[in-house]
């Protein structure tokens, strides 16, 4: 597949990234080029169009630019998480049934992992269908050079896209499906973040999104005030819903577990 992204400095200007950047068995190193001329380096597989540190505007975005944040957030965080979050025993595996369960990726597809931090669902995604092709997006290169050690290690072939998501360097109506594990809640912006997912979604593609929700408990509502200063959002499942559809979604299917909220959505 020949993955075209959208240039930063002329959006109308199309970026051909080469089909070496997705094997990671071989570093790819070098610059693609639009046809403005604008040159974007490429350094370990990770096509980077941001070039320096972006601004932070909140403690929670600039501690995953930490290399240690990236290094422990899955083994030692994220694959126990769900259980610690839900109330209820709920491992890494099962989280990855439901999203392939809901995503259903089919061969030839191609899906975006937003906010991917070491690319858990991109990766997932690939191993359930190994012909489809899968973009794995973040803007911090921490979390993406961590995100190519693990996918490498996997023998998982992935294309790695440092960007913003509130400007996504793709095209209208891309991706075939979009994935997003746990971001949606550190997000300053999530409403230009989701309006800009339906805009690179197709028409019949699916959008599976694991965010957290205000809790019900008086002292869990204690806790989530205190980490809101770090700059963690949380919403009602209400409110959540409310943001897909002014965002141009549809809720077809949603899972509660305790805080975790799992919602499986479709252009409206």
């Amino acid at each position: 597949m020949k993955l075209e992204l959208k240039a930063p400095e002329n959006e109308r200007a199309g970026l051909h990234v080469p089909d070496e950047v997705s094997n990671l068995n071989i570093p790819f190193n070098g610059t693609i080029c639009s046809p403005d001329g604008d040159e974007y380096h490429v350094k370990n597989n990770v096509v980077d169009l941001l070039g320096k540190e972006p601004e932070f505007t909140s403690i929670a975005q600039s501690t995953n630019h930490w290399k240690l944040t990236a290094a422990i957030y899955e083994d030692i965080w994220r694959k126990r998480s769900l259980s610690l979050l839900s109330g209820e025993e709920f491992p890494i595996e099962k989280e990855h049934e439901l999203l392939i369960e809901w995503t259903a990726p089919k061969a030839n597809g191609l899906y975006l992992d937003i906010g991917c931090s070491t690319a858990l669902y991109g990766r997932a995604l690939k191993a359930a269908q190994k012909e489809a092709d899968i973009v794995a997006l973040d803007f911090s290169l921490q979390m993406l050079e961590e995100a190519r050690l693990k996918a490498e290690a996997d023998e998982t072939d992935l294309y790695f896209v440092r960007a913003d998501a509130r400007q996504m360097p793709f095209f209208s109506k891309t991706f075939d499906g979009l994935v997003m594990g746990g971001t949606m809640n550190e997000l300053t912006e999530p409403l230009k973040v989701l309006y800009e997912s339906r805009r690179v979604i197709k028409d019949n593609g699916v959008f599976f999104n694991m965010h957290l929700i205000k809790s019900d408990a008086w002292y869990g509502r204690l806790l989530q005030e205190s980490v809101s200063i770090g700059g963690i959002k949380f919403w009602t499942k209400e409110e959540s819903n409310k943001l897909f559809h002014q965002a141009g979604f549809r809720v077809e299917d949603q899972l509660v577990k305790g805080i975790v909220c799992f919602t499986k959505l479709s252009p409206a």
